[in-house]
């Protein structure tokens, strides 16, 4: 991983925090269950607070870090939330003060070494890290499949590097934990075009194919996708496979 960050995503934090699916609240119910205590979690690359929030009703606080002010400054509030902007691998937190440690669809921008080092100092005796990231979006019909066209022939040379770990569910990531195994869980959700639309431009790979290439590719996938999709007000099932990593620290 690299020394610096990479904010791929400040610059549409507003939109990030309004379009990006929403985890299951029986994922943060499972994450609670795996430490032996209750009292801190530190949710690092918190973004908006997906999972931050989620989290609060397990644990007495939380404390959702991002490297980037714009996304704190857009992440849902939640009164057993503190949000601070902070990055990864310096929390600013005490010694053996947390039971978990979170990061949702970040963990790929890390410097692991440095990061997985801030975990083992922050963590408690018998706490944990979890490691969660979401898979390619699927959606049924010829939807799908001008979804899967941009994402795979159009958008392939603009993602980052880091978005083939997103691909392999993070079972290529360095994990020096004592590793369990995970249950299986997915986000859904019921989206009208609009939804997809605002979801697939807060994507990094949008970002940048549209510094080398303008909007035309995006415009073009867009009026693709009004094609395929039909009424525009119509909700359709969109998944996301969830991929976990869950050791003990």
């Amino acid at each position: 991983m690299a020394d610096t960050f990479k904010d791929h995503f400040s610059t549409r934090s507003a939109d990030y925090a309004r379009f990006r699916p929403v985890y299951p609240p029986a994922l943060a119910r499972y994450l609670a269950e795996v430490p032996g205590r209750r009292d801190l979690a530190l949710d690092c690359g918190c973004g908006a607070g997906q999972l931050s929030t989620l989290l609060a009703d397990g644990f007495a606080r939380v404390i959702a870090t991002d490297a980037s002010a714009q996304q704190v400054a857009n992440a849902k509030p939640h009164p057993r939330v503190e949000y601070r902007q902070a990055p990864a691998e310096a929390s600013g937190l005490d010694d053996a003060s947390v039971d978990l440690v979170t990061v949702a669809q970040a963990a790929h921008w890390f410097d692991l070494e440095r990061f997985y080092a801030e975990v083992r100092r922050v963590a408690r005796p018998g706490g944990a890290i979890a490691l969660v990231t979401y898979g390619i979006t699927e959606i049924d019909g010829a939807a799908g499949g001008v979804l899967s066209g941009f994402y795979h022939d159009v958008l392939d040379p603009h993602w980052p590097p880091e978005r083939r770990l997103v691909e392999a569910g993070y079972r290529t990531l360095p994990f020096p934990f004592d590793e369990q195994a995970a249950s299986p869980f997915a986000m859904e959700a019921s989206w009208a075009l609009a939804d997809m639309l605002g979801y697939v431009d807060t994507w990094s790979a949008v970002r940048n194919a549209e510094k080398a290439l303008g909007r035309a590719p995006y415009d073009r996938f867009a009026d693709d996708l009004r094609a395929a999709w039909g009424d525009p007000d119509t909700r359709k099932a969109i998944r996301w496979p969830i991929s976990l990593r869950v050791g003990r620290v």
